[in-house]
């Protein structure tokens, strides 16, 4: 487990940010590019951390998606203590999605095939993104 951050800090050249607290901001920058991209945040508060994963996915030609969704560096049981509250907020709008959080033994790619997380379509983003930025309240609770 002791592995896990240093071996995503360099997977992701050193551009991960880890921010400490029950309740953070999360910052995807440039969500407008084109491809398959995604952005990674480690979030630290209970004695534990988490992994954020936001990913825009191309589901088959042409047709994209955002998936995000949050996974405990730890057990499935250890995760089962934990609750996550992901928030799109914008003028007159919200978007919300709340589970237990994946353990990092779990296959976040599996969550994403089956919709278990918070999806949304490019132009839902454009709805809640600021010049190309796109904001996610990140909010950790203990069960």
């Amino acid at each position: 487990m002791d592995a896990v951050v240093p071996h995503v800090m360099q997977h992701y050249n050193n551009s991960v940010i880890t921010l400490e607290g029950e309740v953070v901001v999360f910052l995807a920058v440039n969500i407008n590019l084109a491809g398959t991209l995604d952005w990674v945040m480690v979030q630290s508060c209970f004695g534990s951390q988490f992994l954020l994963v936001l990913e825009k996915l191309e589901i088959h030609a042409g047709y994209r998606k955002f998936f995000a969704a949050v996974q405990l560096i730890g057990t499935r049981e250890q995760a089962e203590h934990f609750t996550y509250r992901l928030e799109l907020n914008g003028t007159r709008r919200r978007l919300m999605w709340e589970a237990t959080p994946l353990s990092i033994h779990e296959r976040i790619e599996t969550a994403f095939l089956n919709c278990d997380c918070l999806v949304f379509h490019p132009r839902v983003a454009e709805l809640f993104a600021e010049n190309g930025d796109l904001s996610i309240n990140v909010t950790i609770s203990m069960t």
